[in-house]
């Protein structure tokens, strides 16, 4: 692995302006790092496993085994990981990866009273661990108005924002104190600019060497 790469994560409710900031956050820093900053989305639909999980979402396939699906996550995260993710890390010094959503998210979602996150992390257990994750904290109710206004029919996980939204403060809380991991909160109903602003910020802090790059 390279010392002198970057992983970032963005996570958040569905609504919660995920890929607008990463979008964002990539443009800003194309500037200084031109060629070598990439993008990218979790569930990876080109990835293994990609097509089951959104016909789940979507709801095209109703009847599953929700193991099926966490495995399914895992899987795709896996590939991604292996073809697109470590290979892009790994070219040399300076290059940047942002993701939307990582096992954060499936924390959140895959979970379960009779599948505990440590269960949801042994499936994940070869994923490349985030230098930084970035959580963008919007209410259940800003969300559910941000997905009104896309017009767009409703996904399996976009109901019950307000379970999810406490599950990724547990959520949270774990990867912090179990699995050693920065998670850095960001007020997500600033305006765009302030959001990539305190990304940035989080950054140099708990990266002080991009201080001085970005």
């Amino acid at each position: 692995m390279s010392k002198d790469s970057l992983f970032i994560v963005i996570e958040g409710l569905d609504g919660s302006g995920k890929s607008s900031a990463s979008a964002a956050l990539k443009e800003h820093l194309e500037q200084n790092f031109s060629g070598k900053i990439k993008r990218s989305y979790e569930p990876h639909n080109p990835s293994c496993g990609g097509d089951f999980i959104r016909d789940v979402l979507e709801k095209r396939i109703t009847e599953f085994d929700p193991f099926v699906l966490a495995l399914a996550y895992a899987a795709n995260r896996l590939d991604h990981n292996a073809r697109i993710i470590n290979p892009w890390l790994e070219k040399g010094a300076d290059h940047i990866f942002i993701c939307d959503r990582y096992y954060l998210s499936s924390l959140v979602y895959n979970s379960a009273e009779d599948f505990s996150f440590d269960e949801v992390m042994l499936l994940n257990k070869n994923a490349r661990k985030p230098d930084i994750i970035f959580f963008l904290n919007v209410s259940a109710e800003v969300c559910r108005e941000r997905m009104n206004k896309r017009n767009e029919p409703v996904e399996l996980f976009e109901t019950k924002l307000d379970t999810y939204r406490k599950r990724y403060f547990s959520a949270i809380k774990y990867l912090q104190q179990e699995r050693a991991h920065k998670v850095i909160e960001i007020d997500g109903n600033q305006t765009l600019e302030n959001v990539v602003g305190d990304i940035l910020k989080g950054i140099y802090q708990h990266q002080p060497k991009w201080k001085a790059k970005i």
